[in-house]
């Protein structure tokens, strides 16, 4: 069957044409300016302002590593895409935020002295591991004391005796264990850099991954749906999993945690998102 085109479409042909010959000539020129400018001034150092390097970094991101490599560029492709990252990670940058230092941390040999007293006398507890230490010289609190053993997964007196490890716990639940993280990517929009937050899912037996949702707001009705969707009886990513590993992100609201309340108890056997 022969093809004929019609007059539009032919005129559409001729003119994505004219425009793609005319933006290569103009490509051209400014690549050999470009080049005539580092023919004169070879060796002096360019020197841009922090606005001129923003400038090149958002526009060297949108085109890629490769296109960059096929331009003449004041420099590098590399120098370009590094200028970006730096960008990125400026906007996370809170250190003029920090207050001041906080309370100074416990010694190491504290800490070492604290474990081995609870793991070799079992039966001891806060008070009595306290009073220990004050004989060899070491003034801490009761409450620090529990604080590292928290730290270190150790339970208080008498349930010390009968504490379960964390590498058996995973051994006997784990087709029931998943895991939930948000990770972000940065996004150029016309209203600038934008965070899109991705949340995740993972089997752990399996390392299955489940991409929940991807979102530039979060808020507590959108994150009730997707605890919805994802204790959903019938294909719910999590409706067999009794666990759920997640971190204390403020991310997961208590409108996530608690959707519906009493199914996800029952379901996964604690508090969503409690420490296991």
């Amino acid at each position: 069957m022969s093809f004929i085109l019609q007059p539009w479409q032919f005129l559409f042909v001729v003119l994505c044409g004219w425009v793609h010959r005319r933006q290569t000539e103009i490509i051209e020129f400014q690549d050999t300016e470009i080049k005539s400018l580092f023919e004169k001034f070879s060796k002096k150092r360019v020197l841009l302002t922090d606005d001129q390097r923003r400038r090149l970094a958002v526009k060297g991101k949108s085109i890629g590593r490769k296109a960059l490599l096929e331009l003449t560029t004041i420099v590098t492709p590399d120098t370009i895409l590094r200028w970006h990252r730096e960008l990125v990670a400026k906007k996370w940058d809170y250190s003029d935020r920090q207050e001041g230092a906080g309370r100074p941390r416990v010694k190491p040999e504290v800490v070492s002295l604290v474990l081995r007293i609870a793991r070799k006398t079992p039966l001891r507890g806060y008070d009595r591991i306290q009073g220990a230490l004050a004989n060899l010289g070491h003034k801490v609190s009761d409450q620090t004391v529990g604080n590292i053993l928290k730290e270190h997964g150790i339970e208080p007196a008498p349930d010390r005796k009968r504490q379960t490890n964390w590498k058996t716990f995973l051994r006997a639940h784990w087709d029931v264990l998943a895991a939930i993280d948000f990770t972000t990517v940065e996004v150029w929009t016309k209203g600038g850099l934008v965070t899109f937050y991705l949340l995740f899912v993972t089997e752990l037996k399996t390392r299955r991954v489940h991409f929940a949702a991807w979102m530039a707001t979060l808020g507590d009705d959108f994150m009730k749906q997707i605890a919805r969707n994802l204790t959903d009886p019938f294909d719910g990513f999590l409706k067999d999993k009794k666990y759920v590993l997640m971190d204390r992100d403020s991310n997961f609201s208590s409108a996530f945690r608690a959707v519906p309340e009493g199914q996800m108890c029952v379901r996964f056997g604690c508090h969503l998102g409690a420490p296991i």
